[in-house]
């Protein structure tokens, strides 16, 4: 009785360490107004956090091609106190990826470390995250990234030339029925990308548009969620799309939302209810056997468009860094048979539910 009275109350224990810790996580709060350029950076009192630059470039002879580079954050809530500099306070991982329209290729590598030693760092105050020899860094005109990949690599230039485009309420965008599933959320539509692409030892310039969400969060998804289909457009007219669904267990939609910055400048939230993500062809992945709707209807308050992608295989299999597969590439919207922009297209939860 006496070991089982122990064993009991162990559990017991550990499970309120475990709902302190989750406590100990800076919350996404209502009326808290983003400051810039201090958010930017890094906010590494929160337990998730991404930079996600993706676009659509065009090399010399005309080839259209897919760009992604994304670096994460992650606060795991272990061994805070330990004064060792070895102790795994926050955790960083990159993914990157490129598509080419021409030969139906996909090459992606990733990265992950634990931040210190000057080899992994996320700032505060400013974009300035970087692993090793892959960085992402603010400059006096937008960013620019250098990634040292297997097959490829990037030396590239994002110069901003609109303004920030806050998500959801002045940048707390709502991912639950519940206010505390939210996440602080902005992007940098129409980013004018130059630079350079190398595969395989040939340099080729490139030139084109790209788009930046910065979003940090403690509790991104509901229980009850599987993942998300998320879009991110920049639109033919000089206006900016972003949409996106949770989907629970079952394929509904949990929750959705948006905004749509008109060309004008003029924003419009979207409600969940104006949002509509309608699958029109899947598509079944050799490696995972995992399918995805890759082609799509969406409605996005008064515009309905449908969106295609590049090219089917965009599957990323980022198991070695943030253990989970997904579907992320580029795509169009069209409507009438008219293109109406550019963007990038992510599927999560298809092959696991995912977890954050």
């Amino acid at each position: 009785m006496k070991v089982r009275a122990a064993l009991l109350l162990a559990i017991g224990c550990a499970w309120l360490c475990a709902a302190a810790m989750a406590q100990d996580y800076a919350q996404v709060q209502r009326g808290v107004e983003l400051q810039f350029p201090r958010d930017h950076g890094s906010h590494p009192q929160f337990r998730t956090e991404w930079w996600y630059l993706t676009g659509w470039v065009k090399d010399a002879r005309g080839g259209d091609l897919g760009i992604q580079i994304t670096f994460f954050r992650n606060r795991p809530r272990v061994a805070e106190d330990n004064p060792s500099r070895f102790a795994p306070r926050q955790l960083l991982f990159a993914h990157a990826a490129l598509a080419d329209a021409r030969t139906g290729t996909l090459l992606h590598d990733q990265r992950a470390a634990r931040a210190g030693f000057g080899l992994a760092e996320a700032q505060q105050g400013r974009t300035d995250v970087a692993i090793d020899d892959w960085s992402l860094r603010q400059t006096p005109s937008g960013y620019s990234a250098s990634v040292a990949a297997r097959e490829f690599a990037y030396a590239l230039d994002f110069k901003v030339t609109q303004p920030v485009l806050l998500q959801g309420e002045r940048g707390l965008s709502r991912k639950g029925p519940k206010p505390e599933q939210a996440s602080y959320y902005y992007s940098q539509p129409h980013l004018a990308v130059s630079g350079s692409i190398t595969v395989k030892g040939e340099k080729q310039e490139v030139s084109g548009e790209a788009w930046l969400d910065h979003e940090w969060s403690s509790e991104y998804l509901a229980p009850q969620a599987q993942g998300w289909d998320w879009i991110g457009l920049n639109l033919a007219d000089g206006g900016a799309l972003m949409a996106f669904r949770i989907r629970d267990r079952k394929g509904g939609t949990l929750w959705a939302g948006g905004a749509l910055r008109a060309a004008d400048g003029r924003v419009r939230v979207l409600a969940p209810g104006e949002v509509r993500f309608e699958p029109l062809r899947r598509w079944r992945s050799p490696r995972t056997q995992t399918e995805y709707p890759v082609a799509l209807r969406v409605q996005a308050g008064n515009i309905e468009f449908e969106l295609e992608p590049m090219m089917d295989d965009q599957e990323l299999d980022s198991r070695a860094s943030t253990g989970t597969i997904y579907w992320e590439g580029a795509v169009s919207a069209k409507s009438g048979g008219k293109v109406l922009g550019f963007g990038y297209l992510e599927l999560t939860g298809y092959w696991r539910p995912l977890r954050l």
